[in-house]
Formats: structure tokens, sequence, C-alpha cells
């Protein structure tokens, strides 16, 4: 026998962004809860709009299972005495797990006979013990923010105002802050009322008769779909954001799709300011035409029916046009500030207390620019651009637009830029040298842009790495992690004939230069070593097995295109090649034995048999190209060369007694191993591939 459970918790409204993780982690309670208490059950559905968190559980056993547990105890030797009697640790062991020792069995387990106690239990009926579970969820339910009311210690993300708890047809009566469970729901806060839930099975649609629409799927089909109608109807491109959609979708309990304009004038603005402003302060989708230029109009959506669409529209148009002309005077008085003047205002701005002001760090930026710049040896008339990037690429941190909205930090100072006469590149260098800005965006497009953002990049994780400053956890206030990740994916996806190690020693350098550092620079720089491993792993995860990143980041991972290189090489031959891995297998051999070398000199004199003769032959004869293809990145080359050693390794091992009893040839022959495994761990430690 079984029943459906429905707990429902109703709020006062609750942040957006707090919604999907809160009733996911609901969900998940629920869940654990159930199986924790041996109760079976079956789909768990998740409901959720600004005003409620509710979760259905269909088929929910109306008792717990049974269970009969066996218990291992001491060993027979310690349980029982030279008279044949129960000793003091077998009755404690009967007392502690509520048996008799009469109940005992013996069973033996790895050659010793053990005493073993079998413990029933009889499931109780689920409706007993289903209060005492919802509260201890409500309990421990966590969110970013919590919030107490009245005088209760309880707390929770919002005020709780009232609860729904059924089991079948049954309530649940279970209290917290005041509020009383019940079979009671509230519909819309406009344009529903109270109605009662008379079961579980009729939660949603009784919702929905008081314009709620609970389903999270369903209220966003709808948004969508809606919007997809508008934009067919008017001829339109409607930019939705997945994040904005997500967040609407948790503003509203019905959504009512519609649409408002505003003057064509502001459109002199940039584009990015205007879609900035919608989006941001207002929670609208921008609206283009069929080349992707801005046009006039704004969608929105609305937490109602359609009635009166024609007045909300207005009322938005009006917010709007305040909003946009706040936009349009902060843009035209940023424009009367010059570059320099709004240079020499970061002196006043902190960084960070032990790094000091956003001035000093651009000084540092610049001087790291111009160092990576040398090392990278662009063309002459690029180094005078990162320069001059360098230099201005924070002015418009002061600007009274990206005040107002600092997301558009680099647009700004782009437009800026070219408006003040600055060079192209510069500008859009000013712009790229905050790319990427998360695991989606794009690296910077060019050199200039490049040069500039790993500059910016590596001057505050060094700095912050020199103060202590190392994320732990979920703790990276800096976000460290995500600019370490954006120095890989710029030097990946350009090639850049740079290792990570001489990034390190200039932005080391810049800063032992400039400042005083709290920890010394081998410490630094080995936690900087650790601290970009993991981010490389990570990249080469995205497209590569485990174990094939493991094996080339073991090798190195210090040059960025030669270990994403060599990783799909390695990647290409495990899953293509079908006799690749005894070639690998004659690489272990190798590197087993090599391991027992007390060096890697070989003397072709001390030779004896012919296997080690061609084998010194073949290695010998390939090396220098397996080195310089490994060099030049070729790391399908290198791989090939290396494979051609399989067949000498194989005939060498076949006829060849590696642990010879004359010590000269034994050493000899180790000395052989250990110089072709050298070879091979410069591309990667074969060891760590699993088949």
């Amino acid at each position: 026998m079984s029943k459906d459970l429905l707990f429902e918790i109703g709020l006062e409204e609750v942040p957006a962004r707090f919604v999907r993780g809160a009733i996911e982690q609901l969900q998940d309670r629920m869940e654990k809860w159930l199986s924790s208490i041996r109760v079976n059950h079956g789909a768990v559905e998740a409901y959720a709009t600004p005003r409620r968190l509710a979760v259905i559980i269909k088929d929910v056993a109306e008792k717990q299972e049974d269970i009969e547990e066996e218990v291992k105890g001491p060993s027979r030797k310690i349980a029982v005495d030279e008279n044949g009697n129960w000793s003091k640790a077998a009755l404690g062991f009967a007392r502690s797990q509520g048996v008799s020792p009469e109940q005992f069995t013996f069973k033996e387990l790895g050659g010793v006979e053990y005493i073993y106690a079998t413990k029933s239990s009889k499931g109780t009926e689920t409706s007993e013990v289903i209060a005492e579970g919802l509260l201890q969820i409500l309990h421990a339910m966590t969110f970013p923010k919590f919030m107490r009311w009245a005088s209760y210690d309880f707390k929770f993300v919002r005020p709780i105002r009232w609860m729904v708890a059924l089991f079948g047809s049954d309530v649940v009566s279970i209290e917290v802050a005041g509020v009383t469970s019940g079979n009671i729901t509230r519909g819309h806060r406009f344009l529903g009322k109270e109605i009662e839930i008379k079961e579980p099975s009729a939660y949603v649609e009784a919702l929905r008769s008081q314009h709620v629409i609970v389903d999270i799927e369903e209220r966003r089909a709808m948004i969508v779909k809606q919007i997809e109608e508008l934009a067919k109807e008017k001829n339109w491109t409607i930019g939705v954001k997945e994040d904005l959609l997500e967040e609407i979708l948790f503003l509203v309990e019905t959504p009512t799709v519609l649409y408002g304009t505003f003057e064509s004038s502001f459109l002199n603005i940039p584009q990015d300011v205007l879609i900035t402003s919608m989006r941001e302060h207002q929670r609208y989708f921008p609206v283009f035409d069929d080349k992707g230029i801005l046009l006039p109009y704004f969608v929105t959506v609305r937490n109602g029916g359609k009635e009166s669409l024609d007045v909300i529209a207005k009322g938005n148009e009006k917010v709007l046009r305040a909003r946009l002309s706040d936009a349009k005077f902060f843009y035209e008085e940023d424009q009367k500030l010059q570059i320099k003047d709004a240079v020499s205002k970061l002196e006043s701005i902190v960084f960070q207390e032990e790094m000091g002001t956003v001035g000093d760090k651009v000084r540092r930026i610049r001087k790291i620019a111009d160092a990576l710049a040398a090392k990278l040896n662009i063309p002459a008339d690029q180094v005078e651009s990162v320069s001059r990037a360098a230099d201005i690429c924070k002015f418009d941190l002061v600007t009274q637009m990206v005040y107002e909205f600092p997301e558009l930090q680099g647009v700004m100072g782009e437009d800026y830029a070219l408006k003040a006469g600055e060079r192209a590149e510069v500008a859009r260098a000013i712009f790229e040298h905050y790319q990427p800005r998360s695991a989606s965006d794009n690296v910077p497009a060019s050199m200039i842009g490049s040069i500039v953002s790993i500059a910016d990049k590596i001057d505050t994780i060094v700095g912050c790495f020199s103060i202590g400053i190392i994320p732990t956890g979920s703790q990276d206030p800096y976000a460290l992690r995500r600019q370490a990740a954006g120095i890989v994916q710029i030097a990946y996806e350009h090639e850049l004939p740079i290792t990570l190690d001489a990034i390190f020693e200039i932005g080391l350098g810049v800063h032992e230069s400039m400042r005083v550092m709290k920890r010394p620079a081998d410490e630094i720089r080995k936690d900087l070593q650790e601290f970009f491993g993991l981010r490389v792993k990570k990249l080469l995860s995205e497209t590569m097995r485990y174990d094939v990143v493991d094996a080339v980041i073991s090798a190195q991972y210090n040059d960025i295109v030669s270990v994403t290189r060599r990783g799909a090489a390695l990647m290409n031959a495990v899953v293509s090649e079908e006799d690749f891995k005894t070639t690998v297998d004659s690489f272990n051999r190798v590197g087993n034995l090599a391991a027992k070398a007390s060096n890697a000199s070989v003397s072709e004199e001390v030779f004896v048999e012919d296997g080690e003769r061609k084998l010194y032959d073949a290695w010998k004869a390939t090396s220098l190209a397996y080195q310089e293809a490994i060099a030049r990145h070729d790391a399908e080359k290198a791989l090939s060369l290396a494979s051609s050693w399989k067949e000498p390794i194989t005939e060498f091992f076949d006829s060849v007694m590696v642990m010879a009893e004359d010590e000269a040839v034994r050493a000899n022959r180790l000395g052989l191993l250990a110089s072709i495994d050298q070879d091979l761990k410069s591309f990667a430690d074969f060891s760590k591939l699993v088949w």
C-alpha cells in the first residue's frame, strides 16, 4: 500500500536567484530522508514559484521496510574462554546489539572465525515518522542568506506564511515559527485566493485554477512560446539571455509576455549601454532587427493575465525612459573627462590594501605587459600599442557609466578611447583585457589584448599569492581560479610560444621590484605551479580521458601548446589504434626496468647480444628527430617515432637477459633502457594509461 506525499512551504517572495538552489535542495533532502528511514517511494516532483517551494513524492510506502542485519563481533579466540564460556567481550557485544549470546553464529572470514549477531527490526508506519522528518528538513535547509522574523529563533530564506503537508488525504501536522501545516494553499497574490488541496495529485491543477503555474518547466515553456510568437508576429529578434530568463522564471507565477517602446533618440547611446540598462535594471529583453541592430522596443514578462496590457506597457515605458535618460546623461558627461585625468584618479582607488591602488596595479600591468611582449617577440608597432593599452586599460573605472553599470567596464573603455582618438587596436585591447570573463566567454581576439589580459591576471594572482590569499574550498574572493583559467585558455587558443614558468617569473620579478612581498618567491612559485597545474588539467579534461590527461601532465604541463598537442595525439592513439596497447606495454616494460638503473649512460662497446645492438641503433637513429618533434610541438610525429621502437624493444626483451651476472653488461643494458625511458617520459608517463 502507498500514498502520495505533498509538502509545500509558502513564503514571502524569495529572491529569484535563490529559488532554483532552494527547491533542488528540498527535493534532495526529501529523497535522502525517505531512503534513510527505509521508506520506498516513486518519482519525486519538485515545484517552485517566488512564493512557494513544494515537493510531491509519488507512491510512498505506508510502512517502513523490515530489516534483518548481521553484525560481526569479536573472533572466536576472543569471544570464548578456555572453558568454553562466553568471554566478557562476547557478552558486551551481545548487550550492545540487544541480542542474547544464544543467538550468535560463527562464520569464517579471511581464515579466522568470528561471532555474528543477527538483529531484526520491524518497520513502523510511515505516518508516524513523517512529521518529525519534515521538521528536520526545515531546520536543516541552508541558503546564501537567512532571515529571522518576529521573535522566533527559527531562520529561513524568507518568512514562512503557510504550509501544506499531506500524506494521501491526511494532514501531517507540524508547527514552525507560529505556522501550523494544513491542506490550505494560496493562489496568486492578486488574482487568486486560498484553496483546499484534497490530495497531492490535485495540487498542480488546484493552483492553476488560482492563476499559479507551479510547474517550473511549464512556466518556462509558456514564457519562451509567447516570446517566440511575439517575435514572429513583429518580425523581431528578441535577445533572450538564459540567466535573465532564469531570473524572470522565478519572478512570476502566471507569465504574460508584453512589449513596449522607447524614444528612438536614445539609440544614439551605444547599444551595449541600452541593453545593459534594460536587462540589469528593468529585467527587459532587448529587441533587434534581422541584422542585429537594436530597435526602440523592449519585451518584458508580467506576473498576471492579459488584462490592461496597454496600461502595463505604458508604466514600464515611463520607468525605462527615466533609466535611459540617466544613462544618456552619464554617457555625455563621461566624454568630457580626459583619459589622462581619468588615469590620475586611479591613484585614489584602493585595489587591495597590501598591493596599493589601482594606479599601482596599472604600473605593474605595464611592466609585465612590456616584458611579455619582448618575450613573445611581437612586431615593433604592436609593442607600442601594448604599452599604451596597458597604461590606460583601467581608466573607465572612474567613469559614471561604469560606476552605474560595473559590468560595462572595458565596454565603455573601448568606446571612450575611440572617441578620444586612441588607435582602434588600443581601444579594442581595453575591452579585450577583461576576457575571458567566464568559462563560456571568448578569449581576446588580438595579440595586444591577449598580452594585456595575461598581464592583468598574473599581476592579481601573483599579488594575492604573495600575501597569502590563495583560494581554498569555495573561497575565492578575487576570482583567482577564473583568472588563472583565463591565462591558460589564452595561451592554448593563441598557441603562445611562452611557458607558464616564464609568465610566473615576469610577474614575480615585477612585484619584487615594485613592492614588498610577504612570502619568499620560491614558495610563491611552487604554489603557482600547483595552482595552474589544476587549471591545465581541467582544460585538457574537457576533451580527453582522465588517464590520458594524467599521463601527459606527468611529463610536463609548463608549455601549454606542448601538453595540449601531446594529449590530443595520445588520445587519438588510445582511441583509434587497435594495437596501441601493446606499444604502451612495451614502453612500460622499459620504464619498469629503467627504474633500477643508476644512470642513463650507455656504451656500444659493452654490447654483447644482437637484440641490444638493434634496440640501440633503432633508438639512436630516431631519438634526435623525436626530441625535435616534441620541441616544435609536432606530437603526432613524436609519438609515431616512439612507436617505431616497439618491435626492437620486444625483440630486446625476448632475446636479452637484462639482469646479467656481469655487472658492466647489466649496468649498460639498464642505462640503455633508462635513456629510452627518459625520451618516452618527455612525452607522457605511459604507465598511467588505463585499459
